[in-house]
C-alpha cells in the first residue's frame, strides 16, 4: 500500500457531467508530477453514467453503499492505498491539476491540510451569497471557538490528510458535517494543521447541488454544540 504515495480521493454522486474533467486534471497532475498516486472515486449511489466515465478514464471506481457525503469520504479513506490522501468534490469547482502545494504540506509533516477559499477567492457566481458571507463563516467562527484552531475556512471541498492519522481518529459523521467533524478531531488530537489558499470555480455540474443549507447547516451546529 505505502507504494503509493498519494490517493486522490473523489467521492461521487450523480457527477457524469463533470467527473471525466475532473479526473483529466487529476491524471495530467500525475502526469506533470510523476509521483505515485491514484485516483479513487468512491461511487455513493450514483444512478447516471458517473461509473463508466470514471472507469473509462481509468479510475478506481468503489462502491459506498450507504448514502451520504461522510459515508462517502470515510469508506474512500478505508479503501485508499496511497500514504497520503487528497480529497476534492468533483464538480469541477476545484482545479486538481495543481496540488503540489498540498503534497509539500504533508511531506514537511502536517497531517491535515486545509484549503482556504476566502484567501484564495471565488469565480464570479461560485458560491452564492448568503454561503459566502453568513453561513460559512459563521460555522467556521463556531469551529474555531470549540476546537481552538485558527482554521478560516471549515467547508472548503479540496483538502488533504494522512491517511493512517485519519483512520486512527474513529471518525463518525455521516453527512455533510463530516466536513467540520475531521478538522474537529485532528485539532482535539493535537495533530499539525495548516491552510493554503485556493480558488472555487464556477461548478460544471449545472445542475442543483448537493448541499442542503439549512439541513445541513443545522447538522454542523449540532456536532459543534453537542459532540
Amino acid at each position: 500500500m505505502n507504494d503509493i504515495e498519494l490517493t486522490i480521493l473523489m467521492p461521487c454522486l450523480n457527477e457524469e457531467k463533470t467527473i471525466g474533467f475532473c479526473i483529466s486534471e487529476a491524471q495530467e497532475y500525475i502526469k506533470k508530477s510523476g509521483i505515485s498516486a491514484e485516483i479513487l472515486i468512491a461511487n455513493n449511489g450514483s444512478c447516471d453514467n458517473s461509473r463508466k466515465i470514471a472507469i473509462d478514464l481509468g479510475a478506481r471506481v468503489e462502491t459506498v453503499p450507504f448514502r451520504g457525503y461522510g459515508n462517502a469520504v470515510r469508506g474512500g479513506i478505508d479503501l485508499a492505498r496511497g500514504k497520503y490522501i487528497i480529497m476534492g468534490d468533483c464538480d469541477g469547482s476545484y482545479d486538481f491539476t495543481d496540488l503540489n502545494a498540498f503534497l509539500e504540506k504533508l511531506r514537511e509533516g502536517f497531517t491535515l491540510v486545509m484549503g482556504n477559499r476566502y484567501r484564495g477567492g471565488f469565480e464570479k457566481g461560485a458560491m452564492p451569497f448568503l454561503h459566502r458571507y453568513i453561513g460559512i463563516p459563521f460555522l467556521s467562527f463556531l469551529g474555531r471557538l470549540k476546537y481552538k484552531t485558527d482554521i478560516g475556512d471549515f467547508h472548503c471541498g479540496l483538502r488533504a490528510f494522512q491517511r493512517e492519522t485519519a483512520l486512527s481518529l474513529n471518525l463518525k459523521a455521516e453527512g455533510m458535517e463530516f466536513a467540520t467533524e475531521i478538522i474537529g478531531a485532528f485539532a482535539d488530537a493535537g495533530e499539525k494543521i495548516c491552510e493554503i489558499p485556493v480558488t472555487l470555480r464556477y461548478g460544471r455540474r449545472g445542475g442543483k447541488s448537493h448541499l442542503r443549507t439549512v439541513r445541513d447547516g443545522l447538522r454542523h451546529i449540532r456536532l459543534i454544540l453537542f459532540n
